[in-house]
């Protein structure tokens, strides 16, 4: 956050490297969509209005499909693109870009405020970016445009801002998100798996909670109070008691890592 008179600016960097965050001859369009997208979402994530965008961009092949597929995301969330820079070099492409925002509500939502007692929710589904690298991986008939072209919840974000007492963005797995967040404001988040379930595929339930890229809101608020979205109840804030995350009762670190880390 930086402060400049009577406004609250947000900030976010955030890149994108091949073969890491994007499968090599992957459509450029695609990779340019999601670059933005990823980066309004943490705008998002703090109840911002995107103000613009600076891009650092790696000259290559696809270079036509990348600025069509940036021009379609600047048009689709309605944010210009301010400026930035340009580099050719040899080897794996990367892409970084910094989304500016302008607070719409103070105090900004973080990660710290979440209090025992609070209940936790997430505004959108879980387990659909996984579906969509399937099924682009896997060249089959099915819809890959969560993963592919992810939408920042942009107006909701801001819609939610004044209710929330935490709020992050899932970008590396509902677990290790909600762990994160709970670490942050020193509590413990117990999440109900049936809960979870209506907002995941069916039958895949733990491998969408950890495999992230889906960009949906996790935050934590009253259990009383009016929320003016829609929202699905996942748990509830107690106070720290020896793990920082467990799911039905058990931290569930022992199967498996609990999302995405570099």
């Amino acid at each position: 956050m930086l402060e400049i008179g009577y406004e609250t600016l947000i900030i976010t960097h955030d890149m994108m490297a091949e073969g890491t965050h994007y499968v090599p001859g992957q459509d450029m369009a695609d990779v340019a969509w999601k670059l933005v997208a990823v980066n309004l979402s943490d705008l998002a994530a703090k109840g911002a209005k995107p103000i613009g965008i600076l891009l650092g961009h790696m000259l290559g092949d696809g270079d036509d499909r990348f600025i069509a597929g940036l021009k379609e995301a600047l048009g689709e969330f309605d944010v210009p693109l301010l400026g930035g820079d340009t580099i050719s070099a040899e080897g794996a492409r990367s892409f970084g870009l910094t989304a500016i925002g302008r607070a719409t509500y103070k105090p900004v939502p973080s990660r710290t405020g979440a209090r025992p007692g609070d209940a936790i929710y997430l505004c959108g589904n879980i387990g659909e970016a996984m579906l969509g690298y399937e099924a682009m991986r896997d060249a089959i008939d099915a819809d890959s445009s969560a993963y592919c072209r992810p939408t920042p919840l942009i107006e909701e974000g801001q819609a939610l801002a004044p209710h929330v007492s935490a709020m992050m963005d899932v970008s590396d797995g509902l677990l290790l998100d909600a762990q994160r967040m709970a670490k942050a404001s020193e509590s413990t988040f117990t999440l109900d798996s049936s809960s979870v379930s209506q907002i995941a595929p069916a039958g895949r339930l733990d491998e969408a909670m950890r495999w992230g890229d889906d960009y949906a809101l996790l935050f934590t608020a009253s259990p009383k109070a009016q929320l003016p979205i829609s929202a699905t109840r996942i748990g509830e804030v107690q106070s720290l008691a020896g793990h920082y995350l467990l799911v039905d009762g058990v931290h569930p670190s022992d199967s498996g890592p609990l999302g995405y880390e570099h």
